[in-house]
Order: C-alpha cells, then sequence, then structure tokens
C-alpha cells in the first residue's frame, strides 16, 4: 500500500490568506487613527473653549477694575484715563490675586498679526510709579487669544438724559472713560467667541472737581 500523504496550502491559498489579514489590518489601523483623531479634536476643542473662557474672564474683570488714574495728560494738562482705538486700547488697573499687590498697572490689550495669516491678542503690563514717573513694562506681552480671523473694539459712551450713549470704534475723550467695552473676534476654526460687552465700573466725570479720589483708598497720583 502507498504511504498516505498530508496536503499543504497552496501558494494560491496563502497569498489570499495574507491579502486578508492584510484587509483586516489597514481596517483596524484606520479604526484607531479615526479614534485617536477624534480625541485629540475633542481635546483641541476643549483647551479652545478654556482658552476663550479664561480670556473671557481676565478681560471681563480686568475692565470692570479699571480705575480713573491719569495715564497722562493733555498740553492742557487735562487728565487721560482711557484711550483705544479698534485694534488697540490702554487703561490702568491692578491685576488680579498676588500680582494686585504691585499697586494699579498700565495695561495694553492689541490685536497683532502672528504670522500665520491670522492675529492674536495680546495683554501687556507696565507698572506705575508712585511718583509718577514713566511706565515701567513687566516681561513680554501675554497671548490671551491666538488664531484670531478678525477683530474689533468699540466703546459706548456714557448714558445721557436724554438718550443712551453711542458707540465708536475710537476713545479719545480727556476726563471721561467709556461706559461699556465691547470686543468682537471670529475665531479660526470652528470655535466662537462670545461678543463680550464688559461694563467699567467707575465715572471720573461724577467727581470733577473734588479733591477725592474715585476709590476709596485710592492715593491721588501726579503725573507730569
Amino acid at each position: 500500500m502507498r504511504p498516505s500523504r498530508s496536503h499543504g496550502f497552496t501558494l494560491l491559498e496563502v497569498l489570499g490568506a495574507l491579502a486578508l489579514l492584510a484587509l483586516l489590518l489597514v481596517g483596524v489601523y484606520s479604526g484607531v487613527r479615526t479614534a485617536i483623531h477624534a480625541v485629540r479634536s475633542g481635546e483641541a476643542a476643549i483647551g479652545r473653549m478654556d482658552e476663550v473662557r479664561s480670556a473671557q474672564q481676565f478681560l471681563r474683570t480686568e475692565l470692570a477694575q479699571a480705575r480713573a488714574v491719569p495715564m497722562s495728560r493733555t498740553d492742557k494738562g487735562d487728565p487721560i484715563y482711557f484711550t483705544g482705538d479698534a485694534h488697540e486700547m490702554r487703561f490702568v488697573a491692578p491685576l488680579p490675586g498676588y500680582l494686585g499687590k504691585l499697586g494699579p498697572q498700565l495695561q495694553q490689550l492689541k490685536l497683532v498679526s502672528n504670522g500665520k495669516g491670522t492675529s492674536r491678542l495680546e495683554a501687556s503690563f507696565a507698572l506705575m510709579p508712585p511718583d509718577g514717573s514713566a511706565p515701567h513694562a513687566l516681561g513680554d506681552p501675554e497671548v490671551l487669544v491666538d488664531g484670531i480671523r478678525d477683530g474689533s473694539f468699540s466703546y459706548r459712551a456714557p448714558d445721557t438724559q436724554e438718550k443712551p450713549g453711542d458707540w465708536s470704534d475710537k476713545w479719545d475723550a480727556t476726563r471721561v472713560m467709556p461706559r461699556i467695552v465691547r470686543i468682537a473676534l471670529t475665531l479660526d476654526g470652528n470655535s466662537a467667541w462670545p461678543q463680550l460687552d464688559a461694563p467699567l465700573r467707575v465715572d471720573p466725570s461724577a467727581m470733577q472737581g473734588q479733591a477725592t479720589d474715585l476709590l476709596q483708598g485710592l492715593q491721588r497720583r501726579n503725573t507730569p
């Protein structure tokens, strides 16, 4: 009797099995890559939301704490409390937390190009010496929000008995601060910037001619 011989796989069968295995691995890899991309996109979206929320909270707090401390004076000697245009504003306010112990600081908010076709919102701080000398810059500007396609600042004048204050994209009035500051930004991507209307609590015009400052405990500052 002839001995029985075991039959193996043919070359075509092996190639077919390898092809099926390759297709399976491709499917698994695609699923894993999609899951990783979804996780990273979710993390980026959450990070962007946190960035926007933190920036809005900081801006609202600092603008609400704006103080009627003269940044400078006009040629006629009138104090200048607040200046701003569509892409930059300057005012005096204390920083939150332990940084506020340094006293009122000259703050500048500015929209600048980031070199990538969009802009970023920067905040700069300068310490105002009590002797009235020039402010001392405190480090490099801090980036509050990056990736801004479009943005602008606008200012609402104080209300009068006749009508509500008008909005303007420039503020150069002396002895008066805007009633509300609006920061409108259009962010790159799918993230949204809720329009920010930040009211200022101080009205310098309400106490002009008085010897006391507008905020209790704030010493008067003489500027050249």
